[in-house]
């Protein structure tokens, strides 16, 4: 695939993200919860704990971390039926929210939460690609949140989490590599990627694949690099919003 110079579909260059922002939720019931904004992609994202396990678990020696995810009705072009009146997820569904509690485990030492379950429930607004990203993201925050309010009441004596988490998509489109890209050209890219790290620079988990092309192992580099500089700037909105909160 030989690079050449485009256009993308917002006018950004091929490694900038879109705006980002993270903005207060609504959701004062839930233990923490945080609005992510990629572009013109909004994840709700909320944590909620209960007082159980599941069953192949010993509650008194750890606790559990997990996730689900959803696209609301409007959150597409085309109204996005709720999988209720189906019966049963999809596959992406199913794929997404494991994904998700997957790279959000590596965050925290569950033996420090015995006998209580941490739910990320990330429920999609608005959609422009990147959802599964952006969802990991904002899940990380809502977590922060949660478990600092648990060691605030108590319900928690020591602080469980080992790292911030957060996860960029990428592709190869029309020849060139771009970073945080949107739905347009995701659903044209060559070469798409999602890219899932700790802050402390670990992997989490590398999505990549081709569609109709192949790809190089110069291309992946270049993805990766493109992808170590959308993560870094991810971290950093993560700290600077959560040390709002903390000190505000």
């Amino acid at each position: 695939m030989g690079s050449k110079k485009i256009i993308r579909t917002d006018g950004r260059k091929p490694d900038q993200i879109r705006p980002l922002a993270f903005v207060n939720s609504l959701q004062t019931k839930a233990t923490g919860s945080v609005i992510m904004k990629m572009g013109q992609t909004v994840v709700n994202c909320s944590a909620t704990v209960e007082k159980t396990v599941p069953s192949f678990l010993d509650p008194e020696k750890q606790g559990w971390l997990t996730c689900e995810y959803s696209m609301l009705p409007a959150s597409g072009t085309t109204r996005v039926p709720r999988e209720a009146s189906r019966g049963k997820q999809s596959g992406r569904t199913m794929e997404i929210q494991r994904l998700i509690g997957r790279a959000l485990r590596v965050t925290i030492d569950l033996k420090k939460i015995p006998g209580k379950t941490i739910w990320l429930d990330c429920d999609v607004i608005q959609a422009d690609g990147g959802t599964r990203t952006a969802s990991i993201t904002g899940a990380c925050v809502a977590l922060r949140l949660a478990v600092k309010k648990l060691l605030q009441t108590k319900e928690l004596t020591k602080d469980p989490l080992l790292d911030n988490v957060a996860a960029i998509s990428l592709g190869i489109f029309r020849g060139t590599p771009l970073l945080d890209i949107n739905y347009e050209e995701d659903s044209q890219a060559d070469v798409d990627m999602n890219l899932v790290m700790t802050e402390k620079g670990r992997f989490v988990e590398l999505q990549m694949s081709s569609e109709g092309n192949t790809f190089t192992r110069k291309e992946m580099d270049r993805l990766l690099a493109l992808g170590h500089k959308g993560l870094h700037q991810l971290f950093l909105a993560q700290n600077k919003y959560l040390n709002s909160i903390i000190n505000g």
